[in-house]
């Protein structure tokens, strides 16, 4: 007998259910459209992503690769169009607008690239802490000035955020984001407007939340500084993910890169475009299985049909 719609239908969640476990982070045929100027545009077109509990992950791809929207979906401020996000077991497809606001409240921080944009002037930088802990109905005495000295500006708690420097104010910025106790910090090109000396800074701040206080860490960004640091950088490219590349030490302290492509659950995969390019790979390609690998090559020329 041939299964019923809904018996189908329920087989598929159980499937998606499945797919990454327990991770922190789960992206699975991941879609978002939208349209602009009357025009629609797919930013993420099928887009799969797994990421544990605890990791610290950069993200990289050129401009409108859809970096930019999967933050702005993970972080709950854009609501996917199709496909499964869910961020600590929360379905981010069904939240209420309520279950939306305590999400973005008390489960995500997300910092800005632009400095100006993470603080209000007219706060000092222990203010601006204190300000998510208290319209949370959170607030713990002396809890920002502990974020602030954990980040290297406790000395600036006192001063607002025209008497700091951009990589200060950056850092106020990160305390700002874990001051309700985040499970995970979200961050969209924090370094982007500093100069290589403040950039480490700012990551080695984001580091530090990462390890001492056990908080999952997303940057977006384009600076190799921080995405030649983490343990694990993914590639966007066209709305998916199309590589990664993993860090690891040797037997002998050696940072070890290897970069592998990503395969999805229907077995696509993306190519990186400078192998493509230097094969003359377009259109097709050949295959060929063998015990331990599979093989691809460009395709043979096809014969010329001309009289």
């Amino acid at each position: 007998m041939n299964p019923t719609l809904s018996e189908l239908e329920a087989q598929a969640s159980v499937e998606r259910a499945a797919f990454g476990g327990d991770a922190h982070i789960v992206c699975d045929n991941l879609v978002r459209i939208y349209k602009t100027e009357g025009v629609e545009v797919v930013a993420l077109q099928g887009l799969d992503l797994l990421i544990q509990r605890g990791e610290l992950v950069a993200i990289v791809g050129a401009s409108g690769s859809g970096k930019s929207t999967l933050l702005n979906v993970l972080s709950g401020l854009d609501v996917p169009t199709a496909g499964v996000a869910r961020v600590a077991g929360m379905d981010l497809l069904a939240m209420t607008a309520k279950d939306r606001l305590r999400y973005r409240r008390e489960v995500v921080g997300f910092i800005w690239q632009q400095t100006a944009r993470n603080l209000l002037p007219y706060l000092t930088a222990r203010e601006n802490v204190e300000l998510p802990m208290k319209l949370a109905g959170k607030a713990r005495r002396g809890r920002a000035l502990e974020l602030l000295d954990l980040l290297g500006v406790g000395h600036s708690a006192g001063h607002g955020p025209a008497e700091l420097s951009g990589g200060e104010q950056q850092r106020v910025a990160i305390a700002v984001a874990l001051a309700n106790s985040p499970q995970l910090i979200l961050a969209d090109e924090p370094t982007g407007e500093l100069d290589s000396e403040t950039s480490a800074q700012v990551f080695d701040a984001l580091r530090k939340a990462n390890r001492e206080l056990g908080v999952t860490v997303v940057i977006v960004t384009h600076d190799p500084l921080v995405s030649e640091q983490v343990d694990r950088t993914i590639g966007i490219r066209d709305g998916r993910t199309s590589s990664e590349t993993l860090r690891r030490e040797d037997a002998e302290g050696r940072l070890v890169a290897e970069e592998y492509a990503v395969l999805d659950r229907v077995g696509r995969l993306q190519l990186p475009r400078d192998f493509m390019n230097a094969l003359e790979m377009e259109r097709r390609v050949r295959l060929e299985l063998e015990s331990d690998h599979i093989g691809v090559w460009p395709a043979r020329e096809e014969p010329s049909h001309e009289q």
